[in-house]
């Protein structure tokens, strides 16, 4: 079993400048899931993919097997996810003349995941035969069932998703997750055909809300601060 991980970065970035280069206990925000992958020993190849050449000498820095220019198609701020993820993998493909049996892809904005975090995700997803990717996820704070609401064209709210009977409890509604951008993986056999990261054969990989939280504002970073701080190490 064969195995790559991608970190894919850009340098530009609405929310937060530059947030894939911020300083945390003392390293670059990328230099941590860069770290956390190759000291799991899961990944035959670590790669990052980059349209930042700052970005690209910080990968080569801290031990990234391969980094990949991005091309600037793939750098817009309306660029999916998924085809810069497949581009990676095709140009390590390439050059490493390795063939990888599945693909996961950890988001450098979302470092406070474990080590153990990946291999319970690997080891979940190796062991089912019938998922063809995985996402993480951690329990929702808000449930559209219950106090979830959406403004329709009248100018009154209502539910997101109201159900025949109604919850008084947010306990009784079913559960939902919030996805926090930490892992995803793919096996070869479905990984190139997909537009998307949802398929009709996805599992998910639940994380605790203090190891999901997502950068993509000044105050998620300072949140992520302080819980990384609290823990002293990510790696």
């Amino acid at each position: 079993m064969t195995r790559i991980c991608t970190i894919c970065a850009r340098g530009g970035s609405k929310g937060v400048k530059n947030k894939n280069l911020l300083e945390l206990l003392g390293k670059p925000l990328i230099a941590h899931s860069i770290l956390q992958a190759k000291k799991s020993n899961l990944f035959d190849v670590i790669a990052v993919s980059s349209d930042s050449v700052e970005i690209i000498e910080v990968a080569k820095e801290y031990g990234a097997d391969y980094v990949i220019k991005r091309p600037d198609e793939l750098a817009t701020d309306m660029a999916a996810k998924l085809p810069v993820i497949q581009h990676c993998v095709r140009q390590v493909e390439q050059l490493s003349k390795m063939k990888f049996d599945t693909m996961t892809d950890i988001d450098a904005t979302s470092p406070l995941r474990t080590i153990e975090d990946l291999e319970n995700a690997v080891t979940m997803f190796e062991k089912n035969n019938y998922a063809t990717n995985l996402i993480s996820a951690a329990p929702a704070r808000r449930s559209p069932y219950f106090n979830l609401i959406e403004e329709g064209t009248d100018g009154y709210v209502r539910l997101s998703k109201p159900l025949d009977k109604t919850i008084v409890r947010r306990q009784d509604a079913p559960k939902t997750y919030d996805m926090n951008a930490s892992i995803y993986i793919w096996k070869r056999s479905s990984f190139f055909n997909e537009q998307s990261v949802f398929t009709e054969n996805t599992i998910l990989y639940v994380m605790p809300e203090d190891r999901s939280q997502d950068i993509d504002s000044e105050l998620d970073f300072e949140i992520v601060k302080l819980l990384a701080e609290k823990r002293g190490s990510l790696i």
